[in-house]
């Protein structure tokens, strides 16, 4: 658990300095940097040896590597989605900024189903000697191929345009002169991270300790809702380039406020692995809607010059203190209260935090200037 709750602690720091790099050296160098560290620690734990062969030296390494991924991770969401919006047509910078989100819904799929994948065919010995090493190594194989895209995209001519700027102004500004959006930005982020972390990471728990099903069960609903997920999200930021994302912002999280506790309490009233991909998958459609407009919506609280800075400080501290610790928050909440429900309650928290910083979002001016598409959009960034 420590080793799994350290990772967040890092996350604000490694969103500082890496987020100061991108504004620096530019969004390429950043991402280039941030793949090469999370691949370093991948590898890590993957081939970290077991407690019996180095006793506490083996807990430390990984440790170590999880430091290393918090770090990395905090400067992964303000790198790539500033790189996707600056890169974007005046027309698209919605649908571009959206794909930040696809990247996340996909890897939260391919981890659903390496989770479903390795708990079907190994055994519970099987998988505590090896098995639990499997995803690892097979993310392993990912970074070679992420970092050989990044080397080769072009940096944003937005950013070259607001290079030479004074390195001292921008830690002030971001840090300073940008309260209100750091602000609205930290209040969306919740929503979206306790989303996350309750909706989809932790109702595989959920559904085998507090509604009796299995975990093959959990993780088959898990993988349909994050197909759905995936799909409504491109399809949302092409509504917001239509007609704005704080329409789309504000209407989504008031209607997933207003669905959260009813969907849970009827999946509560009579548990069935068909009821939980239901309720996950309408919970994850609506919530597909609100990811669609909101990389975009935060990258353009944000002049160019601070804008990998000040999402980076705002998203990581909203993760850590709200998406981090989301399973501590509603285990303690259901043996406080006794109730089943205690998670939808947090969610619908979020979801309120959300609406208001949308109400609030959209008042900043957007970037001084947006470029066409070039020959970059073919290596994309992903998470």
């Amino acid at each position: 658990m420590a080793a799994f709750g350290v990772g967040f602690f890092m996350r604000p720091v490694g969103g500082v300095v890496l987020g100061l790099y991108a504004d620096r050296a530019g969004r390429k160098a950043a991402l280039q940097l941030i793949i090469a560290l999370m691949t370093l620690s991948l590898g890590i734990v993957a081939l970290a040896p077991p407690y019996a062969a180095m006793g506490i030296a083996a807990p430390l390494l990984v440790l170590l590597a999880r430091l290393l991924q918090g770090f990395a991770t905090g400067g992964e969401f303000a790198s790539a989605t500033a790189f996707l919006v600056e890169i974007a047509p005046a027309h698209r910078r919605a649908l571009y900024g959206s794909l930040q989100m696809v990247g996340q819904s996909l890897a939260a799929l391919v981890g659903a189903l390496a989770g479903a994948l390795i708990t079907r065919a190994l055994s519970p010995e099987q998988l505590d000697a090896f098995g639990w090493r499997l995803p690892f190594a097979f993310g392993l194989l990912i970074g070679p191929v992420g970092l050989f895209i990044r080397r080769h995209l072009e940096e944003t001519a937005e950013f070259e345009e607001s290079r030479g700027k004074d390195a001292q102004r921008v830690r002030l500004a971001a840090l300073a002169d940008h309260g209100r959006a750091l602000a609205v930005t930290f209040g969306l982020v919740v929503c979206g991270t306790i989303s996350y972390y309750v909706i989809m990471v932790y109702m595989p728990t959920f559904a085998s300790t507090e509604l009796g099903l299995s975990l093959g069960d959990a993780f088959a609903s898990q993988v349909i809702a994050l197909v759905v997920l995936t799909a409504v999200i491109p399809l949302a930021g092409a509504l917001a380039d239509r007609i704005g994302c704080r329409p789309v912002l504000v209407g989504s999280t008031a209607a997933y406020f207003l669905a959260l506790l009813p969907a849970f309490a009827w999946l509560k009233s009579e548990p069935s692995a068909l009821r939980l991909s239901l309720v996950q998958s309408a919970l994850c459609s609506v919530l597909g809607v609100y990811w669609g407009a909101f990389s975009t919506a935060v990258a353009n609280e944000f002049p160019t010059r601070v804008r990998s800075t000040g999402l980076a400080v705002a998203y990581n501290l909203a993760v850590m203190g709200f998406g981090g610790f989301a399973q501590v928050i509603v285990t303690w909440g259901i043996h406080a209260t006794g109730s089943a429900l205690a998670p939808a309650f947090y969610v619908m928290f979020g979801a309120a935090t959300g609406f208001v910083a949308a109400l609030y979002s959209g008042s900043s001016p957007p970037s001084a200037q947006t470029v066409s598409n070039s020959s970059v959009a073919t290596g994309l960034p992903n998470r």
